[in-house]
């Protein structure tokens, strides 16, 4: 397993039950082959530039470890998720 540090930027017009209810689905992807560290919710942030017509996003920063299969499964479904605008996922040294 290796460490990770994944990014999550939420649309800012999402109720918190929603936004809860998809990262709840995401912390279900990354348990099934590892664990979460921390997670460091940062709330809404302006965003430097401007992503479908929104210019503040509900920021989330989990640590974690996991397998590649779970990033992979992650990032799909981080691409079919609406309330998701952008996020990113990288190796933690």
């Amino acid at each position: 397993m290796r460490n990770y540090e994944g990014v999550i930027i939420f649309a800012p017009n999402l109720e918190e039950e929603s936004r809860n209810k998809v990262f709840e689905r995401f912390k279900g992807i990354i348990e099934t082959t590892g664990s979460i560290n921390n997670i460091d919710e940062w709330g809404m942030r302006k965003l430097a530039y401007e992503i479908n017509d929104f210019k503040e996003g509900y920021y989330i920063i989990v640590k974690f470890q996991a397998e590649s299969e779970s990033i992979n499964e992650l990032d799909r479904v981080a691409k079919i998720t609406d309330q998701v605008i952008r996020h990113m996922v990288v190796k933690d040294e």
